[in-house]
């Protein structure tokens, strides 16, 4: 009778506990992923780098699945992943990824959880109602990044720094695309191996850019810093990350689960301040609060709205 007890609360600690892990390491290591691309585009052109991280992490997923025998997508799937590949690795993980050349790893994660604002608004102009905690959240989200860039007021003078601010909003923007057109299809096809699909397309676009514009260095022009920072981008943000994230995912109530993305920036402004010595005083903390109060209740009402349409 012990033994019985004992091996269901093992069983039960096992099962709660795991997928708890996955998710504070997603919390944890997708704020850090931030640190690594702000290191990385310091010495190399951004979308190479993002071509390079891209291409090596599509390719282990890629022979992963080749090695498992598993089948490739077929017709209609490959219409699917391109258009995210587009949407959501050339796009929206190039222009982030570059975005941080020019602002700090900090403020670009916190415009980086901006994503469920560009939902809310991108449903409503295709005629759904908002609700009226949506609207709150708006509100205040806005307001949190008034408050935010009202410390960086003087920054806005600044040609390269306005870029940044503009690329990286832009990424969040064809996120949220990306989102909607991924619920819209829904998944029909093993979500890892279109990741590693998507990522090596990805790359093959941004690689195509890059020659075309002239704008890449010689591989042995890369310094070993950067080399190091897209190692870490391709195994802990590309392969473990995504994995934990998946199971997380799928072994946890959607409200729990969504936690790491109010982490993700705090993790980015924390180490950011330490690590490159940016700002990080009451006006951004302040400010980064609110933005993430707000997106909170931005995801509780969407969380909320699909229930009601289950």
């Amino acid at each position: 009778m012990r033994t019985k007890i004992k091996n269901a609360v093992s069983s039960r600690a096992t099962a709660i506990g795991l997928p708890i892990l996955a998710l504070c390491w997603v919390s944890f290591f997708w704020g850090t992923t931030w640190i690594a691309s702000k290191e990385g585009v310091k010495h190399m052109p951004a979308l190479q780098l993002v071509a390079i991280r891209q291409f090596l992490g599509g390719f282990l997923y890629i022979s992963f699945f080749l090695y498992k025998k598993a089948p490739w997508p077929k017709g209609k799937q490959w219409k699917t992943i391109i258009i995210l590949s587009i949407l959501s690795f050339v796009l929206s993980n190039g222009l982030s990824t570059w975005g941080v050349k020019y602002i700090s790893s900090g403020l670009g994660a916190i415009i980086g959880a901006l994503v469920p604002l560009w939902i809310v608004i991108i449903t409503f102009f295709r005629g759904e109602r908002l609700s009226r905690l949506s609207v709150i959240g708006l509100i205040i989200s806005f307001s949190g990044v008034c408050v935010i860039f009202y410390d960086h007021l003087s920054d806005f003078l600044i040609p390269s720094f306005r870029f940044g601010i503009i690329i990286s909003l832009i990424s969040t923007l064809t996120w949220a695309f990306g989102t909607l057109y991924t619920k819209k299809k829904a998944a029909t096809f093993n979500p890892y191996f279109s990741l590693g699909l998507q990522m090596f397309l990805s790359s093959i676009i941004l690689f195509a850019y890059n020659g075309a514009t002239g704008t890449s260095v010689s591989l042995s022009a890369i310094p070993a810093i950067s080399w190091w920072s897209i190692a870490y981008l391709v195994v802990v943000g590309s392969i473990l990350t995504f994995i934990a994230f998946i199971y997380a995912l799928q072994n946890l109530p959607a409200e729990i689960s969504t936690i790491y993305s109010y982490i993700n920036p705090i993790v980015a402004i924390i180490l950011g301040a330490l690590i490159f010595g940016e700002t990080l005083n009451a006006v951004i903390a302040l400010g980064g609060s609110v933005t993430l109060f707000g997106l909170y209740m931005v995801n509780y009402s969407l969380r909320k709205t699909q229930k009601s349409k289950i």
